[in-house]
């Protein structure tokens, strides 16, 4: 039941991931244009240049602003990463834990904890 759960959620986190993939692309673009925006306005001499930089710059913002629902794809390609870990965890411990009780399997852990 847990994996199928864990299953589900994926899913869930994958359709999300995929709907906002577009917003997530168009803000990392205009986050990037804003950056080379910035770098220009801080070269540019004249009056003229600077405004027109702001200008753009404030136009760019703009399209970031209306993109900032992408952070929950974000937030979904961080569950999807979360939920992938948790699946290859469960299949590495899959009837492969040893014993707490068996000497050998434990050794350098009771070895640790005589020399504490």
């Amino acid at each position: 039941m847990k994996k199928f759960l864990v299953f589900a959620g994926g899913m869930l986190a994958l359709f999300i991931f995929l709907v906002n993939l577009g917003p997530m692309i168009l803000l990392g673009v205009s986050i990037w244009l804003l950056y080379v925006i910035f770098k220009q306005f801080l070269k540019s001499n004249s009056t003229v240049g600077k405004v027109g930089w702001i200008a753009l710059g404030l136009l760019v913002l703009s399209i970031g602003i209306s993109n900032i629902y992408a952070i929950i794809g974000v937030a979904a390609a961080y569950a999807l990463y979360l939920i992938y870990k948790s699946w290859k965890n469960d299949d590495i411990n899959d009837g492969h834990t040893p014993k707490d009780d068996d000497p050998f399997n434990n050794f350098e852990r009771q070895w640790a904890d005589i020399h504490q």
